[in-house]
């Protein structure tokens, strides 16, 4: 099984069909991002084979520039608050330097699977691709991650995060949660959480390479 198998599987499905003919009228008259050949850059970059970890994330940036197709990260130096919180546990957990990218492109190639709920969102117009198909799509991706013979980390942060936990088989697979890391809920919870080391001491524990979260 490869991402490209399960993507061309499920472009034969009428959901997916439907969003396909949304997403041509929303390029055509907005600015709708990520860029097209970065939509399914998490992917192309964490092949099915190398899944460790998965982070499930909501909705791409909005802004310009930011969203590239993986969770949470950004192109540019301007860290959303988000992510500027993620650093500040990764700091505090492993004892490592500030990041100096918030490209965490770093992560997705060693089997970090950042996947967001929705792939794409229209400049400016935060869940504005919301009930059009990619919720569908990125659960099925979920249960193709869970169909895995090997354990698999999910890093589920917040409530949505935290609604795919029944699709996961916790007989094979095991989950980290937390509040969200946005400023709103970070304080009650995020901080302080480890979810870096002991998502590598699951990993250790199973005799997987840890990932080097340094950035």
């Amino acid at each position: 099984m490869t991402w490209d198998d399960f993507i061309n599987e499920e472009l034969e499905k009428t959901y997916f069909k439907q969003l396909v003919a949304f997403l041509k009228e929303e390029d055509q008259h907005h600015v709708v991002l990520p860029p097209k050949d970065k939509r399914l850059s998490c992917f192309k970059l964490t092949p099915y084979d190398d899944v460790k970890v998965v982070i499930i994330g909501q909705d791409p940036y909005h802004n310009i520039n930011q969203a590239h197709g993986l969770a949470f990260s950004v192109e540019n130096d301007q860290y959303p608050p988000s992510l500027k919180n993620i650093y500040k546990e990764l700091v505090s957990d492993l004892n490592v330097s500030y990041p100096k990218t918030g490209d965490l492109s770093k992560w997705a190639k060693q089997g970090v699977l950042l996947l967001n709920t929705l792939l794409t969102v229209r400049l400016h117009e935060p869940l504005s691709h919301q009930k059009k198909g990619w919720e569908t799509f990125t659960l099925e991706a979920v249960k193709k991650v869970n169909e895995k013979e090997e354990m698999v980390v999910f890093i589920l942060w917040g409530n949505h995060a935290k609604s795919f936990m029944k699709y996961i088989d916790l007989n094979k697979h095991k989950v980290i949660t937390s509040v969200h890391p946005s400023p709103l809920s970070s304080s009650r919870g995020f901080f302080g959480s480890k979810p870096f080391s002991k998502t590598n001491e699951i990993l250790k524990a199973h005799g997987y390479q840890p990932i080097d979260w340094k950035l």
